[in-house]
């Protein structure tokens, strides 16, 4: 059998290039890459006679953790779990391939939040086209009331301030107040990636295209310094895929959602 061997990672450049495979299905993980986000990173790898096959992330930066073990090489990705599981926080949420989850089944409590889809902008033609001229570039002295617009629209969501020092979170507002808000959970111009979140329209203001309009505009600006553009969504959210299809992403990969809490 071909030797294997699991060890922490900290050149970024390896990690880079095994992540470089797939960059649409590893965009989160490779914008973690970023100084900005670095910090609060631990990685792991599968080595097979020396050559790195698979990367795991454990971000360490929310109250939660979140690990990130999504591979196009689903055996190898198994085994690295399998080998790292003990490793884990006792409290940690994951996104895994399909499979992934049934590495932790005897040693782990498991709460599914549903299938997702990795989407990625494939078509930047119909964005350029939009006119967006009444969305606003917000910044921290929006911060009130962009936490106030997610406890009214967004409260399961999660939101980093520190992220609007990035520049790419922007709003639509109807009588000076905010109905629609699009922003990052990743942003890198060093490695010219973006993965788009918190986008969330007020209640009394839906299926007007706010939404739309507000992830239009984030990508115009985003499309300046990074050239992949991608997203998560929930698989049954229809109207946030309808949205997003509209603009030009497309799905190029189906992933889990957990909780898990070790037994």
């Amino acid at each position: 059998m071909p030797r294997m061997a699991v060890s922490r990672l900290h050149d970024k450049s390896r990690i880079e290039s095994v992540l470089r495979r797939n960059t649409y299905l590893h965009i989160y993980s490779i914008g973690d890459l970023d100084d900005f986000f670095w910090p609060h990173t631990i990685w792991y790898g599968l080595k097979t006679e020396g050559n790195l096959e698979v990367v795991a992330l454990l971000y360490t930066g929310k109250a939660c953790p979140t690990l990130l073990a999504e591979s196009e090489r689903p055996p190898a990705m198994m085994d690295l779990l399998e080998s790292i599981r003990h490793l884990l926080p006792e409290r940690f949420h994951a996104h895994l391939s399909p499979g992934g989850d049934d590495v932790f089944r005897d040693t782990h409590r498991i709460y599914s939040h549903g299938k997702h889809y990795k989407m990625a902008l494939a078509d930047l033609s119909i964005i350029r086209q939009m006119d967006c001229s009444e969305v606003v570039r917000l910044t921290l002295t929006d911060l009130e009331e962009i936490v106030k617009f997610y406890e009214q629209s967004y409260p399961a969501n999660w939101f980093d301030p520190r992220m609007l020092k990035t520049g790419q979170y922007f709003g639509l507002r109807r009588q000076g107040d905010l109905v629609g808000i699009a922003g990052i959970h990743v942003y890198s111009a060093k490695y010219r990636v973006a993965a788009l979140g918190n986008i969330a329209t007020h209640p009394a203001h839906r299926n007007k295209g706010y939404s739309r309009l507000v992830t239009a505009r984030l990508c115009q600006s985003l499309s300046a310094t990074v050239d992949h553009i991608g997203l998560n969504v929930k698989a049954d959210n229809s109207p946030a895929l309808s949205c997003y299809r509209k603009l030009g992403f497309e799905i190029i990969a189906t992933y889990g959602e957990f909780t898990l809490e070790r037994k």
